[in-house]
């Protein structure tokens, strides 16, 4: 007996296609995510305009209640701090029909990957940009927007060998050491004495020094991956209370005419969630169009976003060699 002719096919299926491509994409964004599962998030997503102003309240001090008076009143001092949605990134195939993308999970797959891995690497770029900002540094270079001009990082540090010390980098005249403890734990002072909660902090290097951090007795000692991590968000343990993150968008810097190619130094931060703000207008999102001209559907991921500076004192960043 005839089937018929009412087949699946992929023009009939093609409305679930951008779907399926959509949550692989989103998958692999959130998995490759480091910096940004880091600090503040903010959705301004389906909202209009292209500025975020987020209210910035000082810390008040608590006032001497004397008998028979009335309280004291704290003056408000709130300032404001404005996040532009300025940056939108996409990641873009075109795929001829001979390739039968659809049909193969395998391509279907490598491409989905490829996306979310290229848009959520430029999302850390981006964060990692601002951070040059903190402890009054300036944003400089621009590595974090599609270009080869690497940071200055001006407001940097570096470690002296057994010393909480931790001293102004310069570039391309200081020789910084490799992470230690000494380093560390100056870093983590220095957030104290900001009044910087303890909780919510973070640690996150550059490959080069996951590999010298295993040699640190206080971290083989305190490592631990707890159950409900994964390792897939690049954190690899935990040093004296702080989350331990390894990730290969930490900046490269060092060169005296600070060009692609010739930087010798890498950058890693210690952060707290407040340091920082992500703020998403159009999350992570995939399209397809059937273009005729080419024979073959045109596949885009992209996203709307913006970053900025939240809170100036709660985070530093910090410089070791690239090797």
């Amino acid at each position: 007996m005839a089937l018929g002719t009412d087949h699946s096919t992929i023009t009939t299926s093609a409305n679930f296609i951008p779907e399926l491509w959509s949550d692989e994409v989103i998958g692999a964004y959130k998995t490759n995510l480091v910096l940004a599962n880091l600090v503040t998030k903010m959705s301004h997503k389906g909202k209009k305009g292209d500025t975020i102003h987020i209210p910035k309240p000082a810390r008040g001090s608590a006032s001497v209640k004397a008998a028979s008076t009335q309280v004291t009143l704290i003056a408000d001092t709130a300032s404001v701090v404005n996040i532009s949605i300025d940056k939108h990134y996409e990641y873009s195939k075109l795929i001829e029909d001979i390739a039968e993308v659809q049909s193969l999970a395998s391509m279907r797959k490598f491409y989905t990957d490829d996306a979310g891995y290229a848009l959520a690497k430029q999302v850390d770029k981006s964060l990692f940009g601002v951070a040059q900002t903190l402890q009054g540094g300036a944003a400089t270079g621009d590595w974090y927007t599609g270009g080869t001009v690497f940071g200055t990082w001006t407001k940097a540090k570096y470690f002296t060998t057994g010393s909480t010390t931790l001293t102004d980098y310069v570039e391309a005249t200081s020789t910084p050491i490799a992470i230690e403890d000494g380093g560390i734990r100056g870093m983590i002072l220095a957030l104290d004495n900001a009044d910087v909660p303890m909780d919510n902090r973070a640690l996150v290097i550059p490959p080069v020094a996951a590999n010298d951090l295993l040699g640190i007795n206080r971290f083989t000692e305190q490592q631990f991956i707890g159950s409900g991590d994964a390792i897939k968000t690049g954190k690899i343990g935990q040093i004296y209370g702080v989350d331990v993150y390894i990730s290969s968008n930490c900046p490269t810097t060092g060169d005296a005419v600070n060009v692609a190619g010739n930087n010798t130094d890498r950058v890693g931060t210690m952060i707290h969630k407040d340091a920082l703000v992500l703020a998403e207008q159009v999350g992570v999102r995939s399209q397809t169009q059937y273009k005729q001209e080419y024979l073959g559907d045109l596949f885009t991921a992209d996203t709307i976003y913006g970053v900025g500076e939240l809170r100036d004192d709660a985070g530093i960043n910090f410089v070791v060699p690239a090797s």
